[in-house]
């Protein structure tokens, strides 16, 4: 739990009474921005459990998604050695930056979107970003629907209120979905290309998202998953 009055009294603030924060996703260590807080800042932060800064361009308080809605709900909160910046670790509801990017350190057009079709790069070049980052927004979501008190609350409440059978099965039907829908973006020519395109990648959008509420369902988490593969890699 977060020592409200003693992170307080801890934080030397600068001579405009201001001090930088760093905003970090303790998903994955991502850094997603670099602010400045004020004590107006700070408190209304602690006090609604979202993240607040100070505007220096407007010299007033400013609420992180304000007017996106892609706000960051506070997690937890340091000072350095020094107590002259602040770590805020929190969970992003959206893209942090305004250009639409999960990070403000992303350069623009970072996160795939489903329009793209370009071919694989040549063997060699470096491989472009694809935006895997925002499965944990999606695991996270998902971990919450977990939690609902209604299981009839949401879709995802009543696949895992069903037990292991009913994501189970959905996961086997969109893998044959997927295939068949692989299947017909193969042979298709160039003017059906695009909306077979299109159905692939709705389906193995569909596949991936029963396939982490089958996990959530079995209580095993992605981050296992992911070892797995790591393990398996050949350099």
């Amino acid at each position: 739990m977060i020592a409200k009055q003693l992170l307080a009294e801890e934080v030397a603030w600068g001579p405009s009474g201001l001090v930088p924060a760093v905003v970090q996703d303790p998903t994955d260590g991502r850094v997603l921005m670099v602010a400045y807080v004020d004590a107006e800042a700070l408190a209304a932060t602690l006090a609604t459990g979202e993240v607040h800064f100070h505007s220096r361009s407007r010299d007033r308080l400013w609420r992180k998604g304000e007017t996106s809605g892609n706000v960051l709900r506070l997690l937890d909160i340091a000072v350095d050695c020094d107590a002259d910046a602040l770590l805020i670790q929190a969970d992003p509801t959206g893209p942090t930056c305004h250009r639409n990017t999960r990070s403000c350190f992303d350069h623009a057009g970072a996160e795939a979107t489903a329009s793209q079709t370009a071919a694989p790069n040549p063997a060699g070049s470096r491989a472009a970003a694809q935006g895997f980052e925002w499965l944990e927004m999606l695991w996270a979501t998902i971990d919450a629907r977990a939690a609902a008190a209604d299981p009839t609350a949401s879709y995802t409440a009543r696949l895992l209120a069903g037990g292991v059978d009913a994501p189970a099965r959905k996961v086997a039907e969109e893998a044959t979905e997927v295939l068949m829908a692989a299947k017909d973006d193969a042979t298709a020519g160039p003017d059906s290309r695009p909306a077979t395109r299109d159905a692939l990648t709705g389906e193995v959008a569909d596949l991936l998202y029963h396939t982490l509420v089958l996990l959530r369902e079995r209580g095993l988490a992605p981050a296992a998953v992911i070892a797995r593969l790591r393990e398996r890699h050949k350099a």
